[in-house]
């Protein structure tokens, strides 16, 4: 089964950081763009920054200068760097994947838009 599986939520001060990860598992064939999301309570799900498969990256502007998205792509993670954290940035964030997995009776096929279940970011005052 293929999943993806966040870590590194918590609670953390403002401006203080935070790294988060993401690790793919299962019949990974390979996995083009990978994204985190956030989703504050009653709003809709953002976008925060994403990374292709190449590493060209792309950042929301409420992020820019402070987050850093890289990958591993040897061990399927993608990873997001927070820095200067701020209350506002208080959300459950996601991660998200355009995943190529294997199939046991056929050429690898595209799974677009994996999610994970995400984890918390509390940043206090």
């Amino acid at each position: 089964q293929v999943q993806l599986v966040e870590s590194g939520g918590g609670l953390v001060q403002a401006g203080g950081s935070l790294r988060l990860s993401c690790a793919a598992s299962g019949s990974i064939f390979s996995i083009n763009a990978m994204g985190w999301y956030r989703q504050a309570p009653g709003k809709q799900r953002d976008l925060v920054a994403v990374i292709t498969s190449g590493g060209s990256t792309n950042y929301a502007d409420s992020v820019k200068g402070r987050c850093t998205i890289s990958r591993d792509n040897a061990k399927n993670t993608v990873y997001l760097q927070m820095n200067s954290l701020k209350p506002e940035d208080t959300a459950v964030y996601y991660c998200n994947a355009d995943l190529v997995v294997e199939t046991d009776d056929g050429p690898p096929v595209v799974l677009h838009d994996y999610w994970g279940q995400g984890t918390q970011v509390t940043v206090s005052s």
